[in-house]
């Protein structure tokens, strides 16, 4: 079981959350899909609840923010040594930073930010909170990529932020890359979706590892989600995506069965 207690390196997925209208319903369809357990935070926390998974932390959900109308949501959020240097970078390389980083209690510093193409993620600098704590497990998120219109210049704001480096494995008409920190090992994807049917937002999608495709996708509908797409198969295994009954959008996916 791939579990962590220490802070993610720089630049690495480490925690992903939903924003929704009723945290309570979304505690109940994740909880069913998903078999997590759903803790309650402490008052002070906005009624931000901890969803957990043999024990360790796997995502959050939590109330919408502000007052301006948004969809609900699915956050990828990205590890960083220093919040405000990472925010810096942001600025600095054309995108967006909604807010200045502020603390979170004393579990991490934060902020939320759109990259040049517009695709909204969230920047976490650990502090009592490290980030997910469980991954690559079915019910655990094992997969982030960005889906965007605007490939490109997507990949070099990420390799001036992150210093991520990239290796092109698309084909069949498809553009596809996987990007990688210092290590060289593939922590996530990026997408080219130019052309292809949909709404035209660009966006970061949470994938979630299931045993079984085709039965959680199932589970999904009778729970009142909706499927976008899928099942297929890949060679990264056999997938669809969804969109809750909240109609935030994410990821199923059985990595145990590929196609060459």
């Amino acid at each position: 079981m791939p579990t962590t207690d220490k802070p993610w390196p720089q630049g690495t997925p480490c925690w992903v959350d939903c924003s929704v209208d009723d945290p309570a319903a979304a505690r109940d369809f994740y909880s069913k899909l998903l078999g997590w357990e759903v803790l309650d935070s402490p008052a002070d926390a906005g009624g931000y609840l901890m969803a957990m998974l043999d024990g360790r932390p796997a995502a959050g959900i939590g109330p919408k923010m502000g007052d301006q109308p948004m969809p609900s949501v699915w956050t990828t959020y990205f590890a960083a040594d220093s919040a405000d240097r990472v925010a810096d970078a942001v600025r600095a390389a054309g995108g967006t930073v909604f807010m200045p980083p502020f603390d979170v209690m004393d579990v991490g510093r934060m902020f939320v930010a759109a990259d040049t193409g517009g695709a909204v993620f969230g920047v976490w600098e650990a502090k009592a909170h490290s980030g997910a704590g469980i991954f690559n497990e079915p019910g655990a998120y094992c997969w982030n990529d960005l889906h965007t219109t605007a490939y490109a210049p997507s990949q070099e704001f990420y390799r001036q932020v992150f210093g991520w480096s990239y290796d092109e494995i698309g084909g069949g008409g498809m553009t596809y890359s996987t990007f990688a920190g210092s290590d060289g090992r593939p922590m996530g994807g990026v997408a080219d979706t130019t052309g292809q049917p949909g709404p035209g937002v660009n966006y970061w999608l949470t994938w979630f590892q299931v045993a079984g495709a085709d039965a959680a996708l199932e589970q999904a509908k009778s729970l009142g989600a909706t499927v976008l797409m899928g099942p297929d198969d890949s060679p990264f295994g056999r997938m669809g995506i969804v969109a809750g009954p909240q109609g935030e959008v994410f990821g199923l996916i059985d990595t145990t069965v590929t196609i060459g």
